[in-house]
């Protein structure tokens, strides 16, 4: 039985004035899955066309990988403005089917939802996914995202969804749009099993129905790319809750593992 299956869409990313790269939830979350050496799998969709410049990358990392193959390649284009990553959607993939993400989840027992937009995993579709016994991370982005093309746009019409969801990964601007605050006991009223707040430099808040607590950041000296670590704190809190930890170790093993991933490297 597999412990961890990513799915989502592959994309094609344009940051600041640098050319193309391969991107999205499923792409960071192979990355943190390999250097985690965790049991995973990983599920990607992009165009028939881009699968040759896309799935390689993908493939790189060691983890076994499945293509599915979706009209179009979800692409972005984005840029930095200190820890605020502004976005643009420039394309969007065709949305999963409960029958294409069930098979793609095939045995595993944590699914690593990598929505990049509401449309990626419709209400159907995760409901399906959260059968059998299958837990889900969702980030929150997938679900407050809407699949606009132009200057990235959310709005907190989610549907109800929030009861196929195992934990709840946002952060702050997500929490924002979908609560209107990063209160956490506003995050607490929703009822989410185990929501985990990200605040990237001043730490992260755990929700349970039982706790709330804050859990520290390690600080990362220098200059960094914080591209893909919110996927990579997912991962690595799945990681740590399959081998026995809870809720607040689970974070603050990610929160370490995500500083020592995007800290600077020493020539």
């Amino acid at each position: 039985m597999t412990e961890i299956a990513a799915l989502g869409h592959i994309t094609r990313d344009l940051v600041a004035d640098s050319g193309p790269r391969p991107g999205g939830g499923v792409f960071w979350s192979t990355r943190a899955l390999a250097r985690l050496g965790a049991d995973a799998t990983a599920h990607a969709s992009c165009s028939a066309e881009d699968r040759a410049e896309l799935v390689p990358p993908l493939e790189s990392f060691g983890v076994p990988v499945t293509w599915y193959e979706s009209s179009t390649t979800t692409e972005y284009s984005f840029h930095y403005e200190g820890e605020r990553r502004i976005m643009w959607q420039d394309a969007v993939g065709d949305p999963w089917s409960a029958e294409q993400a069930v098979a793609a989840a095939g045995d595993a027992t944590w699914i690593n939802v990598c929505a990049l937009t509401r449309t990626d995993f419709p209400p159907e579709t995760l409901a399906a996914l959260a059968k059998d016994g299958r837990q889900l991370l969702v980030d929150l982005q997938g679900l407050v995202r809407t699949a606009t093309i132009g200057r990235l746009e959310t709005n907190a019409h989610i549907g109800d969804v929030l009861p196929h969801v195992a934990v709840l990964k946002l952060n702050d601007e997500e929490a924002k749009t979908l609560v209107g605050s990063t209160d956490p006991e506003k995050l607490r009223a929703l009822g989410v099993r185990e929501a985990i707040l990200t605040l990237g430099s001043k730490g992260a808040w755990v929700v349970t129905r039982e706790l709330v607590e804050h859990v520290p950041a390690v600080p990362v000296d220098g200059d960094v790319d914080p591209t893909g670590a919110g996927d990579s704190f997912s991962v690595a809190y799945l990681h740590a809750r399959t081998r026995g930890a809870n809720p607040v170790e689970a974070a603050s093993t990610a929160g370490a593992f995500v500083a020592e991933l995007i800290a600077p490297r020493t020539p």
